[in-house]
């Protein structure tokens, strides 16, 4: 009968060496995901954004003023929000959340956004009306239907442009 060789099992040593090299890349490559994905955001505003008061002059409402990147930080009130594009005009402020591929939690993100820009404006005499917007490179018909439903406008790519979709309803204000 032939005798049968057991290899020798690995030292605990170098399994918690291996566990660790292997946590590093996994750390690493979430870091590079994470990167690419707030980049793919940043490629979308900035295809949307400078027609964006264009286009949602076409549905009747005249916004004057754009900004990118807006934060709001009162710390007194513990109000604390990231508006990813902000347009503006005398009566309405338009807040749009853009995301590459948006799911129906950050529309529910951004109607807690929107909670707290009111909460926010009304603290600071704003009087103004606060609607929303959600616009996605890629937005499924089921996310598509939620925007819409929750009172926002949807916006997606539409040939070398993109359409804005106006709410099922009123436009929700805030």
């Amino acid at each position: 009968m032939k005798a049968t060789q057991t290899a020798n099992p690995p030292s605990f040593e170098s399994v918690w060496a291996s566990l660790q090299e292997t946590d590093r890349i996994v750390k690493e490559n979430a870091r590079i995901v994470g990167k690419l994905s707030k980049r793919m955001g940043e490629v979308v505003e900035y295809m949307v954004v400078p027609s964006l008061m264009d286009k949602f002059r076409e549905l009747g409402y005249d916004f004057h003023q754009a900004n990118q990147n807006t934060n709001v930080s009162d710390r007194t009130n513990n109000i604390f929000l990231e508006i990813d594009v902000k347009l503006e005009n005398g009566d309405k402020v338009m807040l749009v959340e853009v995301k590459t591929k948006p799911t129906t939690k950050d529309v529910q993100d951004h109607i807690k956004r929107l909670e707290k820009m009111r909460k926010y404006a009304d603290l600071h005499g704003d009087k103004r009306a606060f609607m929303g917007a959600v616009a996605g490179a890629v937005m499924k018909n089921n996310v598509k239907e939620y925007v819409l439903k929750q009172g926002f406008f949807a916006i997606e790519p539409s040939g070398e442009t993109f359409t804005i979709i106006p709410p099922d309803n009123k436009p929700k204000e805030w």
